[in-house]
């Protein structure tokens, strides 16, 4: 199958991979590559056709992702998060839809999802305050996709607790400079928001709850079976992508390095046994990654284009995969970059780029394996998992 989008990035590799270091100091993506971004339509890849997406297969992004993330961490680590928006916004209702794509349909929505927000109900929608961090190549975003919960009309937070996705245009929130300072992924520009006593229509604002059981994706009426697929395997994909991508991206230049490479010991790198077995080992451990998150989402994919359900245990199955093919991705990149010599971790070397990119990319929430792989061993052996944390990202 011809995927139009990873064809235009390969044609523009090296212009996307010259562009890293540029994206690093501006701690943003450089203009010119988020221009490649909207030239190669990698950010309307999962957007509805309706408005100019190209609907592709799940398994169509995630390839695209690895390999942009292979020529440039950030950037690929933006197309990913940022590109996964559309996804959703496919479930919105249609007003916000035209609002957004009506006019230009390579227009950005920002993140993040955490619920860090109160959301008070008024005359014809609601008011909304709050700050948030990690708001991924926000500054190339004219819209907006932020986590809350509502409250009351006192503005105290419901008990029991409600969930909400809050959309909003450029105009009604700060992006505060200079609240990126990171060792990683610096060029992701991942920038604090702040709203304050923002008016939000009520139709921009989504239950969370709806887009986690499906109920918004059948309410929209969409047929494509990618809309369908639970929150909790589409929104890891683009994050999980990019780090295995820049896992790739990482062994690429390693073995471009040690080409040429003499070691103190007067022996050629490639003439060493054990440095060929660790490189060895790394790229089917990277591989492996690479293949489980395929895999896995090639399966939920094909489950609900069947009509199945795709149940707790089978979720916690997915996150569980999906995390331990990051864990794996990185931990193979650890082993090549400590026989990569100390002139890889010069500052104008890339290795030392990429091993500190895949680094921050794992940290990310969705990334954290304890509660996710605590409930996936209480699936496997029959026992279902209490409500609470141990359930919140599965």
């Amino acid at each position: 199958m011809s995927n139009p989008v990873l064809e235009a990035v390969e044609a523009r590799a090296d212009e996307i991979r010259a562009l890293g270091p540029s994206n690093e100091a501006l701690g943003r993506l450089d203009d010119q590559t988020a221009k490649i971004l909207r030239d190669v339509g990698a950010i309307r890849m999962l957007q509805p056709k309706a408005y100019g997406g190209l609907e592709l297969h799940p398994r169509e992004f995630a390839e695209t992702i690895m390999k942009i993330a292979s020529l440039d961490g950030a950037t690929g680590w933006v197309a990913g998060v940022v590109g996964i928006h559309p996804w959703e916004m496919a479930m919105a209702d249609p007003r916000v839809q035209e609002e957004i794509w009506g006019e230009d349909p390579d227009t950005w929505i920002a993140s993040p999802y955490a619920p860090m927000g109160l959301l008070k109900p008024v005359d014809g929608g609601y008011i909304f305050n709050g700050r948030w961090q990690f708001s991924s190549g926000t500054d190339h975003c004219r819209w907006i996709f932020l986590g809350g919960f509502l409250a009351d009309g006192d503005g105290n937070r419901l008990n029991p607790p409600q969930s909400v996705h809050v959309i909003l245009p450029r105009a009604d929130y700060e992006i505060v400079e200079d609240s990126w300072d990171v060792v990683g992924l610096r060029g992701t520009g991942s920038k604090d928001i702040i709203v304050k006593d923002a008016f939000v229509p009520a139709h921009r604002v989504i239950d969370y709850a709806k887009v986690v059981d499906g109920s918004l994706a059948a309410e929209s009426g969409l047929t494509n079976p990618a809309y369908h697929m639970p929150f909790s395997a589409a929104f890891p994909l683009g994050i999980t992508a990019a780090v295995i991508g820049m896992c790739e991206g990482t062994l690429a230049h390693h073995l471009d390095y040690q080409r040429n490479r003499v070691q103190i010991t007067g022996q050629a790198a490639k003439d060493d046994p054990y440095v060929l077995y660790a490189v060895g080992d790394a790229a089917a451990e990277i591989a492996a990654s690479r293949a489980a998150l395929l895999d896995n989402i090639c399966q939920v994919y094909d489950m609900v284009a069947a009509g199945q359900e795709v149940s707790f245990a089978r979720r916690a199955v997915g996150r569980r995969n999906q995390v331990a093919a990051a864990w794996r991705a990185v931990r193979a990149v650890d082993e090549v970059v400590a026989r990569s010599g100390g002139n890889a971790l010069r500052m104008d070397n890339p290795i030392q780029r990429f091993w500190r990119d895949v680094h921050t990319g794992l940290v990310h929430a969705i990334h954290v394996p304890g509660s996710v792989f605590h409930a996936s061993a209480l699936t496997d052996i029959g026992i279902e998992p209490p409500q609470g944390p141990m359930r919140s990202m599965i």
